[in-house]
């Protein structure tokens, strides 16, 4: 057996005896032995493969699957740019804390040394985005190699998982040729290449999220804020304390009594927040939608409770309290009326949203996000794009604890999306949608190739094409004054036939024009499909003012 073989073959058993199930692979030629190895676990029905030919979409792909699984996921390449192509969605596991094992074949040291081709430096390439990096030695032809091997990979399945904090972690690999098994490939090996027995890991982990840390809220007049992480368990203690909870995604995943859907209306209203500031929030995760949230975490006198914080910890005025992994319980209880004022105020704001809805003509964003958030069945997940689709299903105000949500607000970027919608859809049970924006889409077009070995998960990808930035029209580029520039350099407009594109993709596609025709679209079908809306991106500004006037209106009101 040459060392190539040997190493990849030890590498990719000790991945599943620390629980890797899922690896997504892009063909090459120097990463060759791990490929094969791979191809060989999968066919015995020891871990799932899945094969992508472009490595940004693949390593999106392995992000939706790690999110939405919770596990380590690994991803492999070749070397060269093929390995830069894989950072964004480092980037994006590093700030989301989703488990990554990013594998990248190399070229041995001699050869890179020489010039060789498809070489770039590929030390520590992904900077201080990993938790962990090594670069493991060339495998040779001597005893003491499979335990350093299998030590190596517990190594960085701990520093992806074992500790409180998950994320990335990159392993380069060189491999000197023959980068294929010999015909002999079950030939005798210096040393033994078991594992340890009955399939345990070469080194058995502590449990490092078994004693989290605490933060301790003591106001009466408290507000949860959650994220995309611990929404329902922030809704369960919120109910169970009487503070209201708000959520970055609106009202999914939400439940219970004290959840306010229209939160993201509320806070943006002045004159309710001076007199409802709340004396401490509990931000559960990291805020990066809304600057009316923002502003509320920056208030001098507002107590800011961390939970689950990353490196990068969300501290506008940088005036946190307490910083901690989970929640307790209250010194204090809370205040009835304090509650009250927010349902009240809650329940004016949805209903302003509502009517006026009712009397926006089709399509919109705000009221595709309404009748998509409202349309998707009970236990459906969610896939939510950044830009307008983020803004629009969180301020639909649509309460459904029944459906699951993602949206990669790591680094908040429109990059592989589809691949990620596609990952998270893979090992998701149920059907599953995703809502983006035409650029969103188009960036990760790509991501829609799928061979025909690979598996197609019930997908149905929403697509709110508005010929453009949309987002820009609500933001300061979108005011008027700034009209000479707008449309070359925010507006960005592109002209591009997308069910074309997916024609070219063998991806179902069909435009939804009506209301009709857009909701029977939603149906459950088997499959990925694409579902297009197109949407006149210059109404948006005039449509948000117009609701912010009425939501204004409604909560002065009660």
């Amino acid at each position: 057996m040459n060392p190539s073989t040997a190493q990849a073959r030890v590498i990719v058993d000790e991945l599943v005896r620390n629980t890797v199930s899922h690896v997504v692979l892009c063909p090459g030629s120097r990463n060759a032995p791990l490929s094969i190895a791979l191809y060989d676990a999968a066919a015995a029905g020891r871990l799932q493969l899945h094969v992508r030919i472009d490595e940004r979409g693949a390593a999106f792909l392995a992000l939706g699957i790690a999110a939405r699984t919770g596990r380590p996921v690994a991803v492999l390449c070749t070397s060269g740019t093929a390995a830069a192509n894989f950072h964004p969605a480092v980037l994006e596991a590093d700030r989301a804390g989703v488990p990554l094992i990013v594998l990248t074949a190399d070229r041995p040291p001699e050869m890179r040394a020489a010039g060789a081709s498809q070489v770039i430096d590929q030390h520590q390439l992904y900077g201080n985005a990993v938790r962990y990096f090594d670069e493991l030695a060339v495998a040779e032809r001597r005893a003491g190699q499979n335990s350093y091997w299998r030590g190596q990979i517990c190594r960085a399945w701990n520093a992806a998982y074992g500790e409180w904090r998950c994320g990335p972690v990159h392993l380069n690999i060189p491999f000197r040729e023959p980068l294929v098994p010999d015909i002999d490939d079950d030939g005798e090996w210096y040393e033994s290449l078991e594992g340890r027995p009955d399939g345990a890991r070469w080194t058995e982990l502590p449990d490092f999220g078994a004693l989290p840390s605490f933060v301790v809220p003591s106001a009466r007049h408290g507000l949860v804020i959650a994220c995309d992480t611990g929404v329902q368990a922030a809704s369960e203690w919120a109910e169970l304390h009487g503070w209201p909870v708000v959520s970055e995604t609106g009202g999914i995943g939400m439940a219970g009594a004290t959840a306010i859907s229209s939160g993201a209306w509320l806070l943006g209203v002045e004159e309710f927040i001076s007199r409802h500031k709340p004396e401490q929030v509990l931000c559960i995760g990291r805020p990066t939608v809304f600057r009316q949230v923002q502003r509320v975490l920056s208030d001098p006198d507002v107590e800011v409770l961390l939970v689950r914080p990353d490196s990068d910890w969300p501290a506008p005025a940088h005036n946190v309290r307490q910083v901690g992994q989970w929640f307790d319980e209250p010194t204090k209880p809370a205040d009835p009326e304090w509650l009250a004022g927010w349902q009240r105020a809650d329940k004016a704001a949805s209903a302003a949203v509502t009517e006026a809805l009712a009397d926006e003509p089709w399509p919109s964003g705000l009221r595709l996000a309404t009748e998509l958030v409202d349309a998707v069945p009970e236990g459906s997940l969610l896939v939510v794009g950044s830009s307008n689709p983020t803004r629009d299903v969180a301020l639909a105000g649509r309460l459904r604890p029944d459906v699951l949500v993602h949206r990669n607000r790591g680094v908040a970027g429109i990059d592989g999306m589809v691949s990620t919608a596609i990952g998270a859809a893979t090992v998701h049970r149920g059907h599953s949608y995703a809502l983006l924006g035409d650029l969103t889409f188009l960036h990760d077009a790509s991501g829609l190739l799928t061979g025909p070995a690979e598996q197609r998960p019930d997908l149905t990808i929403v697509v709110l094409n508005d010929d453009g930035g949309g987002i820009f029209s609500l933001l300061e580029q979108g005011a008027p004054e700034h009209n000479a520039s707008f449309e070359r350099v925010f507006g960005t407009p592109h002209g591009a036939d997308l069910g074309a594109l997916c024609a070219g993709y063998r991806v179902p596609h069909v435009v939804a024009e009506t209301l009709t025709e857009f909701r029977a679209a939603l149906k459950p079908a088997p499959g990925l499909r694409v579902v297009e809306v197109r949407v006149d991106r210059t109404r948006h500004r005039d449509l948000h003012a117009r609701l912010r006037t009425a939501v204004s209106s409604a909560v002065r009101a009660v």
